[in-house]
């Protein structure tokens, strides 16, 4: 069953799959979640028609590997398992994968249909299942938001290579020049380890230039710690020193507050259509909410419309235009005032100019590398 934070909540979860078979050195989820398992893509759409029956204005698609879903159930010829399959450029697995069924784009693509204004957002996906036919479907479908999370973990390929990752540093930054280059408004989020087995101060500084060179949007970052009978406690040793552990996170997570703001102060002018979540933490008299890309935007809970003097309050599930007026360095929030109510569908179709609406895309060749 979908799950709701609350019931006032705009926003609920469905759990489309379980089991992870990427079999990640450092990972336990393989051993406790087991294989995978997707679920029958009707009854996934039954859940998405039956929360927006409900008002529901947001529905995130679980999964431990979410994109390596791949429905079986209405399949009439038998399962083949190869390793000839749609993955992104470059990548590889180590296990055989099955053919046939629906796959992830398919299920997104019907999922998006079902209710036009409902925002779509999946996670937590695996780098490797990003085919080009997913990548447009998200940038040509205004309610499937344009936020992509890739766990890179590591911006070195020996590093990569014990984590049993299936790519290299390369393919990773062709993988993002890639979406730069379908989906130019996109943010970017990633995961990253600091100090797996072996890792050298090379080898970090490559994961140091890997968040320099892409500056992502959103970033979870975490020490290693070894889990037991994971690949990594069978065949690896946990030799780097807890306190250069600690140093070398607090390294990768200076290194991408350094760019937060950068990134958000291009926002500063633009209008984001912001689903409102609720009354904001810090002031009764303003509202919280998020932007396409998943980035918090606080504003005044109600507005006076010019021509009619009459008074608006927002509440949780409005979409507002919001037109950003600040963005703090160090912060991953950014402040506005509202402009008017609006839809997806309205705001798609009758956004600011171009030059108003900053994009996110550059060419490799011009970052830091």
């Amino acid at each position: 069953m979908p799950v709701r934070i609350n019931s006032d909540s705009p926003s609920a979860y469905i759990s489309i799959m379980r089991g992870c078979e990427n079999m990640c050195s450092f990972c336990i989820v393989p051993f406790t979640r087991g294989r995978e398992r997707s679920r029958p893509t009707d009854s996934i759409l039954q859940e998405v028609k039956m929360l927006s029956d409900q008002g529901v204005k947001e529905v995130t698609l679980l999964g431990q590997n979410v994109n390596s879903y791949r429905d079986l159930s209405q399949t009439t010829v038998p399962v083949s398992f190869s390793t000839d399959t749609r993955l992104s450029r470059g990548f590889s697995t180590i296990y055989r994968t099955r053919q046939g069924g629906r796959r992830f784009a398919d299920l997104m693509d019907k999922v998006s249909l079902v209710d036009p204004e409902m925002r779509i957002r999946f996670t937590s996906p695996h780098p490797k299942d990003f085919p080009d036919e997913l990548l447009y479907l998200i940038r040509e479908r205004a309610n499937v938001c344009n936020l992509v999370h890739m766990p890179a973990q590591s911006g070195n390929t020996e590093v990569l290579k014990r984590m049993r990752r299936g790519y290299t540093r390369e393919s990773y930054l062709e993988l993002v020049e890639n979406i730069w280059s379908i989906i130019p408004d996109v943010s970017l989020s990633s995961d990253f380890i600091a100090g797996f087995c072996g890792e050298t101060d090379e080898e970090h500084r490559d994961t140091i230039s890997l968040l320099d060179t892409v500056k992502f949007d959103m970033a979870y970052m975490f020490a290693y710690s070894m889990r037991k009978k994971t690949h990594a406690h069978h065949a690896m040793q946990d030799d780097v020193l807890e306190e250069v552990k600690k140093r070398r996170l607090q390294e990768i997570i200076d290194t991408f507050y350094s760019h937060v703001g950068e990134r958000n102060r291009r926002l500063v002018g633009s209008h984001q259509l912001v689903l409102v979540e609720g009354t904001s933490k810090r002031s009764e008299e303003e509202v919280a909410g998020r932007t396409d890309g998943n980035v918090k935007v606080i504003f005044p809970g109600s507005m006076t419309e010019p021509l009619t003097q009459s008074s608006t309050t927002f509440r949780p599930g409005d979409y507002v235009i919001v037109k950003i007026t600040e963005a703090r360095d160090g912060s991953v929030r950014l402040r506005g005032v509202p402009v008017r109510l609006s839809s997806i569908l309205d705001f798609s179709r009758n956004q600011i100019s171009d030059s108003d609406q900053p994009t996110n895309h550059k060419s490799l060749s011009n970052s830091t590398s």
